[in-house]
């Protein structure tokens, strides 16, 4: 297995398009395991911890820059109050060791269906940015997920960040596990609200071959909440409404059964998980009209 340990970007995407099939490693914390269990034996490892300017972020303009190698600890440490919905999603990520190593871009390329930070990227309406020696591309999240464990990534490309324009309301994430550290999802939800252009984002994870959107549901709750007044009046969601939405959420799903869950289970946990997302976010939207916290939303896990 040849190593290539390139210290530029410019070097890095030179080695990726002359070796496509090396696979890029960061922090390590899924490309390892695959190795270590003999479940991948690449021709050659694409090492990319010598690059700064991956794990650099950066504000521009109304959106958050976020490079490929940040870690899931800096992003709660740095950016918790600006991209909440990600930092929940990160705490449940691992260990402190994990969060530590692991990178968001990592979590991306590996394009797992199970990837704790995938729904609270596509409740946000992130876009991907990816290059290679031919140019840049920019992917939204949605059309980024090509299939299980594959993505819209050509040979020659690598990520370089995911751009995010923060959420002007509150968000939200839930993630069902065996326990409540340390595990993969049996199924997760992200939520978001987006007051400024009165709509909904939403996440699934672990219960579709990709991680998803639930379209149908969110168009459903903002046009409920707007048909019933409630952008402008903020009074309360009806448990009816949220009710309704967290069985659309579910009826976006495709899971199956597998050793972690079923996937009459995952379904159930969907529609439980959106409703509480639901209310959860509209009951901080609400209490935002009194002024600001300063406090990080709670993280959402259950048993």
């Amino acid at each position: 297995m040849d190593f290539l340990a390139p210290t530029t970007w410019a070097d890095a995407l030179a080695a990726k398009a002359e070796h496509p099939d090396a696979l890029p490693v960061a922090g390590g914390t899924d490309v390892m395991v695959e190795i270590n269990f003999d479940h991948a034996r690449p021709p050659a490892l694409l090492d990319l911890t010598r690059l700064p300017v991956l794990r650099e972020w950066a504000r521009d303009g109304g959106r958050i820059r976020l490079g490929a190698g940040v870690t899931y600890a800096r992003v709660i440490d740095e950016l918790g109050a600006t991209l909440p919905g990600l930092a929940m999603a990160s705490r449940t990520v691992g260990s402190p060791q994990i969060r530590n190593r692991g990178t968001v871009g990592g979590n991306l390329g590996s394009a797992s269906p199970a990837g704790d930070s995938h729904p609270a990227l596509l409740a946000a309406d992130t876009t991907v940015e990816v290059a290679s020696v031919r140019g840049v591309r920019l992917l939204p999240i949605g059309e980024f997920f090509t299939g299980v464990k594959r993505s819209a990534l050509a040979p020659d490309e690598l990520i370089a960040a995911v751009l995010i324009t923060p959420p002007s309301g509150p968000q939200q994430y839930c993630k069902i596990g065996t326990r409540n550290a340390m595990v993969i999802a049996v199924s997760a939800f992200g939520f978001a609200l987006h007051p400024d252009r009165r709509g909904v984002g939403t996440g699934i994870g672990s219960a579709a071959p990709t991680p998803r959107r639930a379209p149908a549901a969110e168009e459903f709750l903002a046009g409920e909440l707007e048909a019933a007044g409630l952008w402008d009046s903020r009074g309360a969601l009806p448990d009816g409404l949220a009710r309704e939405f967290g069985h659309r959420v579910r009826d976006a799903a495709s899971p199956i059964d597998d050793v972690r869950g079923t996937a009459a289970y995952r379904l159930a946990s969907l529609s439980v998980m959106a409703r509480r997302a639901a209310t959860w976010a509209w009951d901080a939207h609400r209490s935002a009209a009194c002024g600001p916290s300063d406090e990080d939303p709670p993280v959402r896990m259950h048993p």
